[in-house]
């Protein structure tokens, strides 16, 4: 199951969008090729599941809309096989940040985590050396 859908990307950026990014055949068919949609897809979960595994339990069991909404900036990237415009660049390099910020903590997503490996210690314990300046050592330059 991926994280966004091709309903979804049709909402987003309409049909018409979808069909000039997708139609790759030799003679145009003025459909949406459902294969290249979900090859680009694919490819987004695999980004966003390399970023979150660590954090994460996967398969998500419910997916967060921001995770959606990542998944579906990183696709339709993909999908560009020229230079997107300026825009669905931007919203590339958010997701990326976004992904980043996730997968370290700094953003949290209503998702089962895994909790960090301890070492089995309880607490801190420092040791330091004797003082070599005391009330004693210093006596006549106090």
């Amino acid at each position: 199951m991926t994280y966004a859908t091709q309903a979804n990307l049709t909402e987003r950026f309409g049909e018409a969008m979808l069909v000039n990014l997708t139609d790759r055949a030799a003679v145009a068919t003025g459909q949406i090729d459902p294969s290249v949609i979900a090859r680009a897809l694919t490819d987004a979960d695999a980004l966003i599941d390399g970023k979150l595994g660590t954090r994460y339990i996967l398969p998500l069991a419910t997916v967060p809309p921001l995770v959606i909404d990542i998944a579906m900036k990183l696709a339709i990237y993909s999908l560009h096989i020229t230079e997107p415009d300026k825009k669905i660049t931007k919203d590339y390099d958010d997701a990326l940040k976004l992904l980043a910020e996730i997968g370290s903590g700094a953003v949290r997503i209503p998702a089962a985590g895994i909790e960090p490996a301890s070492s089995g210690a309880s607490g801190v314990m420092t040791t330091d050396r004797a003082r070599p300046f005391t009330e004693e050592t210093m006596k006549g330059f106090i």
